[in-house]
């Protein structure tokens, strides 16, 4: 009962998103050796897992595709075929997101695909909120395809291994994945008329990419300003950082039109102004021009006095028409981010970045009342002001913000030519994982290490690419497992469903599991729901004494099932900000493609994976 209470408040932390989960694994990772039930080794031991260096491994490999273009290219190439047909689209779109996620994560192909999706919808004039649904529900589905494709997978066939069964191939999952992903793909083009879309502009208008268009959707009027620093300003000679650490104010600096003496023409001794971008070091002088946003809650002319500043007329607003300098761009925080939960002013993106947050929304709400001190929430987009290499820094190596609009060239490309060496590397990665050669693990060290000597990606890309928060959430959660093992506790939820069923067929078996499964998955993630529910599957099968495979896929595939809420898995919360959907959209689309995934999987794995 002790480690079930456990059990339960961790639940409810993850629910409530309160610490942040990585912290609450940690938390219990700590508490449960107070139980005596397991030791501190024991505790440990998850960091030792073979599958945890897997999992990082992935994720440097899901970055070296990113880098070299492979993603992208990919993307661009199926949805440029589409032609002007949505039902072509959506399918080709399907597809992609599909093959990609098959062998990376599918928080990741989100993230590659969200700008993708929004570029495509900004140029045939329809709201996001047509595409982002499909782009999710393929991510999600693309998890079924392959050992290798999402973490619960990898979770649940560790759980085999450790319990002294055979664990699944590669392969394994394919024969139940693709034909639910045909069956998304269809249902996602027939109910897409289901789905509620809105924000559609008006047919022929402009793409809404300048800073004047900006401000009236992040209700930004009448907070930009322009104000030069006069003889008497307290701010001369002070650098932005040290104003930032003292005042509000210095994190609120967009730009700075900075005089500098110009000897270029012998005709003309004068001044030449430069539109520079703020950065931490960059030192204030006499007649410096401020463009600074200030809050809702600051007086302008209370900030002119106290700073000693003349207010000037806004002009140059777009700052496209000024300077090539200083950019604008919107960034949503990922599924993985550690920003998640910090306010803007924490998160202090001009120290890390060299960016200015100016504007905030959650989903389609503009936070115009006190962004700065806002926590920030999964799927939340920041409007980021800065320079054009601060916002190409953030896009190709930030796994915190998933730039959505930016200046022009290959997104996310940092080694264009390196893409078929990436593509190799994965190729063997693939090719060794399916002949069992060696080790999964050492199949994925030998790519990362292919990657890394072909320069795809180097040392500090590769430890900025693994998502350390998800590897601590295994290896905190990974104990309940044991503990609920030794306690009986596992035994105990069995027995209850085994009663309940009592008499009833394998089918139904399957059913009943696949559908606690879904209910966990309501109020945690995906992989603690496949970290607990393993153990229960497995236990099932040895008190029946049939197969434990089948059982623990039925968990695998449940798990992946994530459709009904935004918040069952990051992939739905990053799709719910960028298609501005509400919670019921995805009850109403989902719960239907949940019954026919969960008749499909209870169809087709005691056929496929018999149980005797």
């Amino acid at each position: 009962m002790l480690v079930i209470a456990l059990l339960a408040l961790t639940v409810a932390m993850f629910a409530v998103n309160r610490p942040r989960v990585d912290a609450v694994a940690l938390i219990m990772l700590t508490a449960l050796p107070f139980t005596g039930v397991i030791t501190m080794e024991e505790a440990l031991a998850g960091f030792s897992d073979p599958n945890i260096v897997l999992i990082a491994a992935l994720f440097v490999i899901g970055d070296g595709l990113v880098r070299t273009g492979v993603a992208h290219r990919l993307a661009d190439l199926l949805t440029s075929k589409s032609g002007g047909d949505s039902t072509r689209l959506i399918v080709l779109l399907m597809l992609a997101v599909g093959g990609l996620g098959a062998t990376m994560s599918s928080t990741g192909v989100v993230a590659i695909f969200v700008p993708v999706v929004l570029r495509i919808a900004d140029g045939r004039r329809v709201a996001p909120g047509e595409l982002m649904m499909p782009l999710g529900i393929a991510a999600l589905t693309s998890g079924m395809i392959t050992l290798v494709a999402t973490t619960p997978n990898l979770v649940i066939n560790s759980e085999l291994v450790r319990q002294g069964e055979d664990g699944f191939r590669f392969f394994t999952f394919t024969p139940f994945g693709l034909p639910i992903l045909a069956l998304g793909i269809l249902y996602t083009v027939f109910a897409r008329r289901w789905l509620t879309v809105r924000d559609v502009d008006e047919p022929g208008a402009p793409p809404r990419r300048t800073l004047a268009e900006r401000i009236v959707q992040y209700e930004l009027g009448g907070r930009i300003f322009r104000m030069r620093l006069t003889g008497q300003s307290p701010l001369i000679g002070r650098t932005l950082g040290e104003l930032e650490d003292d005042d509000p104010f210095g994190r609120n600096v967009l730009a700075i039109e900075h005089r500098r003496q110009s000897f270029g023409d012998i005709r003309h001794l004068g001044h030449v102004w430069d539109l520079i971008a703020p950065r931490n070091r960059t030192e204030l002088a006499s007649g410096d021009i401020l463009l600074v946003y200030l809050p809702p809650h600051a007086e302008p002319g209370a900030v002119a006095r106290q700073f000693a500043l003349e207010t000037l007329p806004l002009a140059g607003a777009d700052f496209s028409d000024r300077s090539q300098e200083v950019g604008m761009v919107e960034a949503m925080v990922t599924g993985d981010s550690e920003l998640v939960g910090k306010s803007v002013a924490d998160a202090r993106l001009r120290l890390r970045h060299g960016l200015t947050t100016i504007g905030l929304r959650h989903g389609a709400t503009a936070i115009a009342a006190d962004p700065a001190n806002t926590p920030l929430r999964i799927g939340d987009t920041l409007l980021l002001v800065g320079p054009w290499e601060a916002i190409d820094e953030v896009r190709l190596q930030s796994p915190h913000l998933a730039v959505l609009d930016s200046p022009g060239g290959e997104e996310g490309i940092s080694a264009p030519g390196r893409a078929l060496a990436a593509t190799l590397s994965l190729g063997l990665m693939i090719a060794l994982m399916i002949s069992g050669v060696v080790p999964n693990v050492q199949a994925a060290l030998i790519a990362c290490l292919l990657m890394g000597a072909f320069r795809c990606i180097d040392l500090e890309g590769a430890y900025r690419a693994i998502h350390w928060k998800t590897l601590v959430l295994i290896v905190g959660v990974l104990p309940f497992s044991i503990a609920l093992q030794r306690t009986g506790g596992v035994e105990l939820v069995v027995q209850g469903m085994l009663s309940v069923t009592e008499g009833a067929g394998t089918h139904a078996l399957l059913g009943s599991l696949f559908v606690i499964t879904l209910l966990v998955g309501l109020f945690i993630s995906n992989t603690a729901t496949a970290i607990l529910m393993a153990p229960v599957a497995i236990t099932m099968a040895n008190d029946l004494g049939v197969s434990p495979r089948p059982f623990a896929m039925i968990v695998a595939l449940a798990a992946s099932a994530a459709f009904m809420t935004p918040v069952s898995s990051p992939v739905n919360a990053m799709v719910a900000a960028a298609g501005n959907y509400r919670f019921v959209d995805f009850v109403r689309f989902g719960a239907p493609l949940t019954v026919i995934v969960m008749i499909t999987s209870v169809l087709l794995v005691p056929w496929l994976l018999p149980v005797r």
